[in-house]
């Protein structure tokens, strides 16, 4: 990990497509993580809180999320972190390929960072024609047709986002 610049550099814990599934893993991945994104199907409100109870924790509700969940979690998440603005949605394609019910909304707010689930497949990107990163972490759960599962680890520091890291947790069976 690189030295912080400005003394607030945040470690951030990523992941998708975790379908109510637990793995202790996630605990020692993010233990040393600043804050947890799950960027939709999150599948329980039961996982939600044990993640809400290890770190701060930021999330959007997927297309296999119930009512608690969509209660609790917007379906698209405009935030700041350090000076990085991020966007997070369960369904939203990848660069040149933007779902439809998203692209209006990403190309007006432009982000930094875009990050969106859904596909279990894990994809980081550059979008030149938006000059924003796109960050996918996979599916973390087992449910799916993905053989292995991934989540993401990386850092931001004022309006830099360094250091990511693909971490494989095992195949799905």
């Amino acid at each position: 990990m690189r030295k912080q610049t400005n003394g607030k550099m945040k470690k951030i814990g990523l992941l998708s497509d975790t379908h109510g599934y637990w793995d202790e893993k996630y605990a020692k991945y993010f233990g040393e993580c600043d804050e947890i994104w799950h960027a939709g199907d999150i599948g329980s409100v039961v996982l939600a809180d044990q993640f809400a109870a290890m770190k701060p924790f930021r999330a959007v509700y997927g297309n296999i999320d119930g009512q608690e969940i969509r209660l609790m979690y917007p379906r698209v998440a405009h935030f700041q972190v350090e000076g990085v603005q991020v966007m997070m949605t369960h369904i939203g394609g990848y660069p040149g390929r933007y779902d439809p019910s998203i692209r209006a909304e990403l190309f007006a707010t432009r982000p930094a960072l875009f990050i969106a689930g859904h596909s279990h497949i894990l994809k980081v990107q550059y979008d030149p024609t938006l000059c924003c990163l796109h960050i996918n972490p996979g599916a973390a759960g087992i449910s799916g047709f993905h053989t292995k599962r991934t989540l993401v680890r990386f850092c931001i520091d004022g309006e830099k986002v360094y250091d990511l890291e693909v971490i494989e947790l095992g195949d799905r069976y």
